[in-house]
């Protein structure tokens, strides 16, 4: 006799997991590629502050360790980009964009197996201001991703001022740091890294497909600071 369909065993779904359940990314080594950069400076003095170790990374190894030294830290090192990138567990680029196809195509081996933060806007600058620059695959990061197949990349940090990074007297940036990605461990782990940023939010904004608007979106805020004279960020509403 054939069992109804109220007689059949009912098969529980796994609770959903809780999008700011992140992991502990304190014991990382991160590799700021394009480190000696204000962006990717005040990132790293953010992150090693926050027991991070930090490998920045430079085309110039001197100038990467001169840099480093300036932190008086022991979290933090300097290598040349390959270097930093093999010695990394997360590897961010921070490259102007100028230098973003050279720069992933370098790194390429390195990355390979490894977490990849995309945080390069495309941008040009005329005298109307910043506007977002065409790119063949669509934006940065997924050029990035067409240049290191074999690593795990996302796309982050795009919206952050580093002039606030950079000034240790501001003890809350209050900003969202929007974070795209095709695999969940991994976007769970930029956002962990975004959040050990003082007052800075992690948050999923889909899949790296969708960073192009992100990336552009940039020019937005250059425009908003230029014309109100500050440092302004993202901030999503009701999450």
């Amino acid at each position: 006799m054939t069992n109804s369909a109220s007689d059949s065993p009912q098969v529980s779904k796994p609770p959903t997991k809780d999008p700011f359940d992140l992991p502990d990314v304190t014991g990382q080594t991160v590799a700021v590629l394009g480190g000696t950069g204000e962006q990717g400076r005040g990132l790293a003095l953010r992150w090693a502050r926050a027991g991070v170790r930090v490998v920045i990374g430079s085309r110039d190894a001197e100038r990467a360790a001169e840099i480093a030294g300036e932190f008086g830290l022991d979290n933090v090192s300097g290598a040349a980009n390959e270097d930093a990138a093999d010695q990394a567990d997360v590897i961010v680029v921070a490259v102007p964009w100028a230098g973003h196809e050279a720069l992933c195509s370098q790194v390429a081996s390195a990355a390979a197996g490894k977490i990849v933060i995309d945080c390069v806007n495309p941008l040009g600058f005329d005298k109307q201001g910043a506007f977002a620059l065409p790119v063949e695959q669509g934006s940065a990061a997924m050029q990035a991703r067409e240049l290191m197949p074999e690593a795990i990349v996302t796309a982050a940090f795009h919206h952050l001022s580093a002039v606030l990074l950079l000034d240790e007297s501001v003890e809350s940036l209050d900003t969202d740091v929007l974070v795209l990605g095709d695999d969940r461990e991994a976007t769970d782990t930029v956002q962990a890294l975004a959040q050990l940023l003082p007052g800075v939010r992690g948050i999923y904004a889909g899949r790296v497909r969708n960073a192009h608007q992100v990336e552009a979106l940039t020019a937005n805020l250059i425009s908003i600071n230029r014309r109100y004279k500050s440092h302004a960020g993202v901030r999503v509403t009701d999450v």
